[in-house]
């Protein structure tokens, strides 16, 4: 009986800790503003994370002081206002907490130093690269890591409005899907027999453009028509 009674005192206390702890979190919510809501930088990421941690953890965990708990979202939230406002006003403080942007790829040419402080490998860039329906690395102009995390992406002239249909040219099947064949000085020889190409091919390529060795090449690609994109490298230059 008397466990049944505890059972029944906690299973209220869950409810109401819940209930208000709802509460508080839509008036949050509402009081940080749409910037937090669509989480633009990794700071409001960390914060929405953060106050959802502290929401759910008063709302299942008995041993938590329910009003300790809500203090410590309110806080939180008066804390991300103030930072905001501090982002807006000054410059120096919107770089501290929100970053800024990186340019990944300046003019055609991957920037070796962004991708370094941006922490993305070669395959990430290209993904990133396809999930906005681009393929070839050669097709972009200009490539900005945003602060959310967010490729944008500007491509070269002539690649992004008119297409073939609209001008009514002949539209041909694409020899070959962009593969990287040349990542970080280093041949990809499973892309290779995958694309039916041999090595001696990539080395007269690369003769062709008067490069010597593989370590020269930061970045390379087959394009759809079978021409090769290369990117050198340009640190220790």
């Amino acid at each position: 009986m008397i466990s049944d009674a505890i059972s029944n005192i906690n299973f209220w206390e869950m409810l109401l800790r819940t209930t208000f702890a709802f509460i508080i979190l839509m008036i949050l919510a509402r009081f940080m503003g749409k910037k937090q809501i669509s989480q633009l930088t990794f700071f409001h990421y960390v914060t929405g994370i953060t106050i959802g941690s502290i929401a759910a953890e008063i709302s299942a965990q008995t041993e938590t002081p329910f009003l300790d708990g809500a203090i410590a979202m309110i806080w939180w939230a008066l804390l991300t206002v103030v930072v905001n406002l501090l982002t807006i006003k000054s410059k120096k403080a919107r770089i501290l907490f929100d970053d800024q942007p990186t340019i990944i790829i300046h003019r055609g040419k991957i920037s070796e130093q962004g991708m370094k402080k941006a922490r993305l490998t070669l395959n990430d860039l290209n993904m990133m690269l396809r999930e906005q329906s681009i393929f070839a690395v050669a097709d972009v102009n200009y490539a900005i890591l945003e602060t959310n995390g967010q490729l944008s992406v500007l491509k070269k002239a002539g690649q992004e409005s008119a297409t073939k249909q609209d001008v009514n040219a002949p539209v041909n099947d694409p020899k070959y899907i962009p593969t990287e064949i040349i990542s970080d000085g280093k041949l990809i020889k499973e892309n290779l027999t995958e694309l039916k190409l041999t090595e001696e091919w990539v080395y007269e390529q690369l003769k062709k453009n008067g490069i010597g060795k593989v370590e020269q090449v930061y970045y390379a690609e087959i394009l759809t028509d079978g021409k090769l994109h290369i990117d050198l490298r340009t640190e220790g230059k």
